[in-house]
């Protein structure tokens, strides 16, 4: 079965007076229906151009300037700003780390949620997408839906907003969602129950999901399979189970050591030293060599080009963990 979303060779450069930041440089990999998949990587890595990438939220001096976003066949690239315009929120949702992104501050709960389901489909009633936004704020845990949404955004806390814009994505049962950082600010319990709600969504409607976070915790909990992205490219992606019991990328390594696990419970966290290198100055081997207790000559010499590995695994690497250095 095709996915649904097919991200190929993408690039998406800032032209700057500083010189050409290359966000996201030759990013490749793919959702199936009801599939979740976990972007991850640290501040600046280029996960989140990424998801605005597929949405066309990309702002000047930013352009996407190659590639394919492959959604149901279409390439999303080819298609006029208009057409975009259309599909988000409808067959394709995002869900912002600040939820203020997705709310309007002066306008009733009540009204935005019913909004977003007649802008898109105007042969829904306003009883029937008043009954359907009470149902969404129900599955991400806002109890007496009636009163909340009569509320306005300033009434509720910051944790409640991000619920909000959770339900609002999920209103017109879309194909594709993208979440970036969604659960940051909520408190644990809260933040396992929209886990678990949004999985028995993907499963029961078919939706695909991009989760874009740092927490590989989290991420290792919901998807199905994990893209670990560094300065600008994906380095390691796969299963879920294959990348977390046994990562082959160092940079992979690095952030599983930087997680507590119950496994080393009194043992001393890892830290990755050193910075992410500046996005408009990248080396010309592996951006990550500077960091890297793995490093070689060739990886100061070129950057590696993806490999698949035996176990379907997706590697940017010279010199994996486990490999004897040469």
């Amino acid at each position: 079965m095709a996915p649904i979303l097919d991200v190929r060779n993408l690039q998406t450069h800032f032209f700057t007076k500083g010189g050409v930041l290359k966000a996201v440089d030759g990013v490749n990999f793919e959702i199936g229906a009801g599939e979740i998949v976990g972007l991850v990587g640290e501040s600046g890595s280029g996960k989140t151009i990424t998801g605005f990438s597929i949405l066309g939220l990309v702002d000047a001096p930013g352009r996407i300037v190659g590639g394919e976003i492959l959604f149901k066949g279409t390439d999303l690239t080819t298609l006029p700003a208009a057409e975009i315009q259309k599909m988000r929120g409808s067959r394709i949702a995002m869900i912002f780390q600040d939820p203020m992104m997705t709310l309007n501050p002066v306008l009733r709960i009540e009204t935005q949620m019913i909004e977003a389901i007649q802008t898109h489909d105007s042969s829904v009633s306003k009883d029937e997408a008043r009954q359907r936004s009470r149902d969404a704020l129900g599955l991400v845990g806002i109890s007496s839906p009636d009163e909340r949404m009569r509320a306005y955004p300033h009434q509720f806390s910051g944790g409640m907003r991000q619920r909000v814009s959770i339900a609002i994505a999920m209103l017109n049962r879309p194909d594709l969602i993208i979440a970036d950082e969604p659960t940051t600010a909520l408190d644990v319990t809260i933040q396992g129950q929209v886990i678990h709600e949004m999985q028995k969504l993907c499963k029961k409607t078919k939706t695909a999901l991009l989760w874009i976070t740092h927490d590989l915790a989290v991420v290792a909990g919901i998807s199905s399979r994990i893209c670990v992205m560094y300065a600008g490219r994906i380095v390691e992606q796969g299963p879920n189970e294959a990348l977390i019991g046994s990562p082959m990328h160092p940079y992979t390594s690095g952030l599983l050591g930087s997680v507590p696990s119950k496994n080393r419970r009194g043992e001393p966290l890892q830290q990755i030293e050193g910075i992410v290198p500046s996005l408009l100055d990248l080396p010309p081997g592996c951006a990550f060599e500077n960091r890297c207790s793995h490093a070689v000559a060739a990886c100061r010499q070129a950057a590696p080009e993806e490999m698949v590995m035996a176990d379907q695994r997706i590697l940017r690497c010279f010199n994996r963990v486990g490999q004897s250095q040469t």
